[in-house]
């Protein structure tokens, strides 16, 4: 599937009015309201659009805290850490990865006390061997999408479409924050 120009508007729509329904979507692009909901169809089977909202706070649900915790595994062991991993709901992401360790996962807390504790139960899960901990203190760049299509949309409008693929760096199911 690529992604063109118009994928590319319809997606910042998206992302800058969430809360717009397809109608009013197809009237500002002027589109028919049919072609509008195939093309959101067409890119969420694709995988290009991977949820919607509602965008939650963790601190605002009593956890401010944020680390990003490298896992080291024991070979043979990564599919069973990784499993391990989604029954802990402090950790709100986690990712294979090269380098350091073998797994990257986002972390919240209520506090560092919590922090370590969540830490030690990792170090517990069967295969870990050994964790890595850096405590974010301000966030620079919140998450975001919208430079990205508005750079796809530029290539797109200069010469065609642009391939789309779910690759295995896509996060699934991250909504969009603006």
């Amino acid at each position: 599937m690529a992604v063109d120009a118009l994928d590319t508007r319809i997606l910042r729509l998206l992302i800058e009015q969430p809360r717009t329904s397809v109608r009013e979507y197809a009237r500002i692009l002027s589109v028919a309201r049919g072609t509008l909901q195939a093309r959101i169809d067409r890119l969420e089977r694709a995988g290009v659009i991977t949820g919607t909202g509602p965008f939650l706070s963790p601190a605002a649900l009593g956890h401010p805290v944020l680390a990003f915790v490298h896992l080291e595994v024991t070979q043979g062991h990564l599919d069973e850490v990784g499993e391990a991993l989604a029954s802990v709901p402090e950790i709100v992401e986690a990712f294979s990865t090269t380098g350091g360790g073998d797994l990257l996962a986002r972390v919240v807390a209520r506090d560092n006390g919590h922090l370590e504790d969540v830490i030690q139960r990792l170090i517990r899960l069967p295969g870990v061997v050994r964790t890595r901990t850096e405590v974010a203190l301000r966030e620079r760049v919140p998450h975001r999408l919208l430079p990205l299509v508005e750079s796809v949309g530029r290539t797109a409008a200069s010469g065609g479409a642009v391939p789309a693929s779910g690759g295995a760096a896509s996060p699934a199911r991250v909504p969009e924050r603006r």
